[in-house]
């Protein structure tokens, strides 16, 4: 089959933020020059760099992937493997997008759990009948979060620290609240630069903080908002989203207590001004879905509303 055998791969990975589109956001390289005299470039700067002559170069990157299509050749016949890139578990689900003499077992499509930061074996691949060639192509979907999951009825602190605050967009909201995975999100108004602390004690699964800009056009910004998702013991998600460029201050696999300072809110992605975007989410079998929660305020449990 290794000689007559054409392949392809695809390879779709939902961040399951407001939206999901994929589009190029902003990153840095740091140029930098050495007591010798000689540049450098690179994704970070070294101790001995002399700050005087490190310079941030802005380029344009694409929203981080949270798991890889690896395919391994097995004497006749193929491995398909799933890379987790995230700290916390994702499912997956394989299946062809088109087949000429092949066959997968398990048949595709299908779905298998990946531990973090792990690989899973979700098929192997080979031929229908071995006298003769075929070819195939692979499409891969990935969500993060284990369908397992069994939430609990936990109360969530307010994320926000501030004196004061105020919904701008609640469960259900028209602009952006309509689908499952936002349905049951909260808008906190917060100015640029507002403290994040986590609702929840858990760990830190997923991080984007390279993007620097906001928009109304939903194909350009929607998978463009900084954010940081959090994992909890019960299964569950907790996602804090449109933070503000380098505004996340943990790390991947990092334990956080609920109360810690995770970050710093912003304006980026699809967004008309500057808010936290809050939301409880769990996967419900390769579907991303919010669920309602219970938060308290400074004056008590929170009662929110639908809208606007």
């Amino acid at each position: 089959m290794a000689d007559r055998l054409r392949i392809a791969l695809l390879v779709s990975c939902a961040v399951a933020l407001v939206a999901t589109a994929f589009t190029a956001g902003a990153a840095k390289v740091y140029r930098w020059t050495d007591r010798s005299g000689i540049t450098h470039y690179g994704d970070h700067v070294p101790d001995a760099a002399p700050p005087s002559e490190i310079k941030v170069i802005p380029v344009y990157s694409e929203p981080s992937a949270i798991a890889q299509l690896r395919i391994e050749n097995d004497g006749d016949r193929y491995l398909a493997w799933a890379d987790n890139r995230l700290s916390g578990p994702i499912e997956v689900q394989l299946d062809f997008s088109r087949a000429n003499n092949i066959t997968g077992e398990p048949r595709l499509p299908a779905r298998t759990t990946v531990a973090p930061r792990g690989s899973t074996l979700v098929a192997v691949l080979s031929t229908e009948d071995p006298g003769r060639g075929g070819d195939f192509e692979l499409h891969m979907d990935s969500l993060p979060g284990d369908p397992s999951a069994r939430p609990r009825n936990v109360d969530y602190l307010l994320p926000l620290q501030q004196r004061s605050f105020r919904i701008d967009q609640g469960y259900g909201g028209q602009f952006s609240h309509s689908d499952s995975q936002n349905r049951y999100a909260v808008d906190f108004a917060a100015q640029i630069g507002t403290p994040v602390l986590a609702a929840r004690d858990g760990v830190v699964m997923q991080v984007e903080s390279d993007f620097d800009k906001a928009g109304l056009n939903l194909e350009k910004y929607g998978g463009r908002a900084n954010f940081v998702r959090i994992l909890h013991d019960d299964g569950s998600m907790t996602l804090y989203a449109h933070l503000k460029a380098d505004g996340a201050l943990v790390r991947l696999g990092q334990r956080v207590r609920a109360g810690q300072q995770i970050g710093l809110s912003g304006n980026t992605g699809f967004t008309t001004g500057p808010h936290l975007h809050f939301a409880v989410q769990v996967n419900r079998g390769m579907r991303l879905e919010s669920i309602p929660f219970k938060m308290s305020g400074p004056a008590g449990p929170l009662r929110i509303g639908a809208g606007p």
